[in-house]
């Protein structure tokens, strides 16, 4: 079990900001407490980028001349986002390569960023640019993206809707922000779920997403790791457990496929907790 991760991603941040350097530094110190081993990412290319964004906005990007409320124009964050994104390849590398789950502990995370704008702390899309490149380059043929954040990844619904190579199956809460994923489209799955929605609930919605994954039988799985659904996380109201976590990895890892995770959300003080009980039932 490999983790990567660099100390130069918390190198960006805002006072008061919910997406703040504090949850992976403290996430990363309790992994390593624990004996995990870690990877150090590169900084991926912009021709990876091109594979899922548009030109213009990464120049936007780039340029550092864009702005949103929840994603700032931080200093020098077209790095950290090129460097985010070149985890996720990395991790997805790793865990073809050695048949073994691969995590990708880095910020900022992906799954809002669409082809054409970034938002909800999301400025390249990290799982959609690793995902791309292994179908691009052969690595694989079907890829499935399951997306257990709070939040609607409608940033990966946006790169990967109608791609028949991609299945994209999503749980979240609904109503809650982007306001998107109340229904399902075509290979884009959604199981949108009410606000204080329990463990039991949710583990039982989770085995039918996972169905649609099994059918479809793809070479590779990846995971955008949200960890928001904690009954303790500021910004939603699911009510799981942080010994949640190790079940719905081993639900996931009973489709005996290949598998990869990338942080997304959680904003609790028990990120790490959350993250090693997950890894727990990885492994």
């Amino acid at each position: 079990m490999k983790i990567v991760y660099s100390e130069k991603c918390l190198g960006y941040k805002q006072e008061g900001h919910a997406e703040s350097s504090e949850r992976v530094k403290s996430s990363y110190e309790l992994l390593k407490e624990k004996g995990f081993e870690f990877l150090k990412p590169e900084v991926t290319s912009e021709k990876d980028i091109l594979r899922v964004h548009s030109r213009e906005i990464l120049e936007k990007i780039k340029s550092g001349n864009f702005y949103d409320l929840d994603s700032p124009s931080y200093k020098n964050i077209f790095y950290y986002a090129s460097l985010s994104a070149g985890a996720a390849i990395k991790t997805m590398k790793e865990c073809l390569k050695n048949k073994e789950h691969c995590f990708s502990l880095m910020r900022p995370p992906g799954h809002h960023a669409t082809k054409n704008s970034l938002g909800g702390f999301c400025y390249f899309n990290n799982i959609a640019i690793a995902i791309t490149k292994a179908l691009e380059d052969k690595k694989i043929k079907k890829a499935a993206i399951l997306d257990i954040d709070l939040h609607h990844g409608n940033g990966t619904q946006d790169i990967f809707l109608g791609n028949k190579q991609v299945i994209f199956v999503s749980l979240h809460q609904f109503p809650q922000y982007p306001g998107t994923g109340e229904f399902s489209e075509g290979n884009c799955i959604n199981y949108p779920l009410p606000a204080r929605t329990d463990e039991k609930t949710y583990l039982k919605t989770l085995e039918i997403a996972l169905k649609n994954i099994q059918k479809f039988s793809p070479d590779l799985i990846a995971v955008s790791a949200g960890f928001d659904t904690y009954e303790k996380d500021p910004l939603g109201d699911i009510k799981l457990k942080i010994e949640s976590y190790e079940k719905i990895a081993k639900l996931i890892k009973a489709l005996n496929k290949p598998i990869f995770s990338v942080l997304e959300g959680g904003y609790s003080g028990a990120l790490g907790e959350c993250i090693e009980s997950y890894l727990k039932g990885i492994e």
